[in-house]
């Protein structure tokens, strides 16, 4: 073997803007992630990875040895070199801008339930196997670990992209932000003000296990966020919208990147005209796309098994029961090409796909991670997601959200006489066990007499998750899939996710507004 590389060399040469051409292989540098599967084949797309974490079959298999050495159950490794970028643009002037190179491997163990855990910035055979006596500390016996044989683990491929964000230089993104910025300030006279951001990120991780599995993945993600302030008779107002996805450069089309600057645009100057309802129960229209954010917080942690497994969620004994309406399916889904959430494999290496939490009403399945799946005897949904190399991979959402239904919009809207329309949602607070939450609407609208009237604004939406299921009596035929920059948190840990939602009805909540406490 050469050199052994450790995160301080990467720093060293990502600080001068080089990444060494010996620690990015040819292959990650290619035009596409599928000549990475199809044009060389498996055996060379292993060797790619294996040369680019500058370890052997032989180097892992003894690491995982020493990892279970002392009577653990299993053994995975987690190898990442994750390279981050962010250009701001604010006052017409480019005044930030960052990059960040994360390189290591996690070492994990299991004995029952039980987890040792230990992670290491440096990849070599002495720093690796330290960390592994480390993470074997959880088991408490002797035993001799015999070689396995890895065998390359395929999978399909659900973003693909033209060329890598390592080949797209900052003077290739700078002029992105300054058209942006231009288009903002010619969209509507009362904007003073307009902030940019430009991120973009590329993750390489290969995953080993001790029953023999070796994965690996590329996992690119861009993402534009456009903030701009308005005034207009001493009156201030404030907006956002962003695009995002496991994309690469080319998804910021002309098209796209008008729409960030209309949209953003749009939401900041209807707030002029916004009014605060008075407060309520109230039937509340969750519109099409990101107001799959409710949908996410509300109940879709209550689905992840390892809260079931712990008795903390309220779902934990409603599998095969009742808890929707029968038009009303969820879906939690890995698979949607090129979504922030879509993963081809997740961070233990198991194959993803299309899990039925809720179907025709009814709750079928947890999302798993290999520990609560062996707990409920099935298997692994490809759920166990991981912040980075340092960190145990938890059961977690990827993109969350219900199947069209029966009906229509405007049908919808026009069964209501009194009632709000929320279009957006930020600033949620959601207690995971009985599903309460608070969700601040940012933009939405009156529903009066069967029709949308005012904006609204300055208002809270109050409620609980799995009684507002219970309480969705139409769902439309419309379903849209948020395409912004969500992030989910969870036991300190963050990680992309996305959601979505068809146009839909909850018959009743409490709505925070005029002359109420909030």
């Amino acid at each position: 073997m050469g050199k052994k590389y450790t995160r301080r060399d990467f720093l060293e040469k990502g600080s001068k803007g080089v990444i060494a051409a010996s620690l990015i292989p040819s292959f990650l540098s290619s035009a596409s992630a599928e000549t990475l599967y199809f044009r060389k084949g498996e055996n060379a797309v292993l060797q790619e990875y294996l040369d680019h974490f500058n370890v052997t079959e032989k180097i892992i298999n003894d690491i995982i040895a020493e990892a279970l050495s002392k009577g653990g159950d299993y053994c995975d490794l987690f190898f990442q070199h994750n390279i981050k970028n962010f250009i701001g643009l604010e006052d017409q002037l480019v005044n930030r801008a960052y990059s960040n190179i994360d390189f290591g491997v996690g070492i994990r163990v299991l004995k029952g339930d039980q987890t040792g855990y230990s992670f290491t910035e440096e990849i070599s055979a002495d720093a690796m196997k330290n960390a592994a006596r480390t993470a074997a500390n959880i088991a408490d016996s002797n035993k001799l670990v015999k070689p396995v044989q890895l065998k390359f683990k395929d999978h399909p491929l659900y973003y693909e992209i033209n060329t890598p964000w390592e080949k797209v230089g900052i003077d290739q993104k700078v002029p992105y932000l300054q058209r942006i910025n231009e288009m903002v300030f010619a969209e509507d006279k009362r904007i003073i003000k307009s902030s940019v951001s430009f991120s973009d990120e590329s993750s390489y991780i290969m995953v080993a296990t001790s029953e023999g599995i070796i994965a690996c993945d590329y996992q690119p993600m861009g993402r534009i966020g456009v903030s701009c302030n308005a005034e207009q008779n001493g009156k201030r107002e404030e907006n956002y919208f962003d695009l995002a996805g496991r994309r690469g450069i080319d998804f910021f089309t002309p098209a796209n990147v008008e729409r960030l600057a209309k949209e953003a645009v749009r939401r900041t100057v209807e707030l002029f005209d916004a009014v605060k309802p008075e407060a309520g129960e109230m039937p509340v229209v969750l519109a099409a796309g990101s107001s799959g954010i409710l949908l996410h917080e509300a109940i879709g942690h209550g689905m992840e098994a390892d809260f079931n497994r712990k008795n903390v969620s309220i779902f934990s004994d409603k599998i095969n029961k009742p808890v929707a309406e029968k038009f009303v399916t969820i879906v939690d889904d890995a698979t949607n090409p090129n979504m922030r959430g879509s993963i081809n494999i997740d961070d233990e290496g198991n194959s993803t796909q299309k899990t039925y939490l809720v179907e025709d009403g009814i709750l079928r399945s947890y999302l798993h991670d290999r520990i609560s799946a062996k707990y409920y005897g099935v298997q692994p949904t490809g759920n166990g997601r991981r912040e980075s190399f340092r960190f145990s991979p938890l059961p977690r959402m990827r993109n969350t959200y219900m199947l069209p239904g029966p009906h229509t919009k405007d049908e919808i809207i026009a069964t209501i006489d009194k009632g709000i329309y929320a279009e957006s949602f930020t600033n949620g607070q959601v207690f995971i066990g009985a599903g309460d939450f608070t969700f601040y609407v940012k933009s939405g609208y009156l529903i009066e007499g069967g029709k949308m009237t005012k904006p609204i604004k300055d208002i809270n939406i109050i409620g609980n998750g799995p009684d507002v299921l219970k309480k969705i009596t139409m769902v439309a035929d419309d379903l849209q899939l948020a395409e912004g920059g969500w992030t989910c948190g969870k036991n300190g840990q963050r990680a992309p996710v996305s959601q979505g939602l068809p146009t839909v009805k909850v018959s009743s909540i409490t709505v925070g507004g005029l002359n109420s406490a909030s």
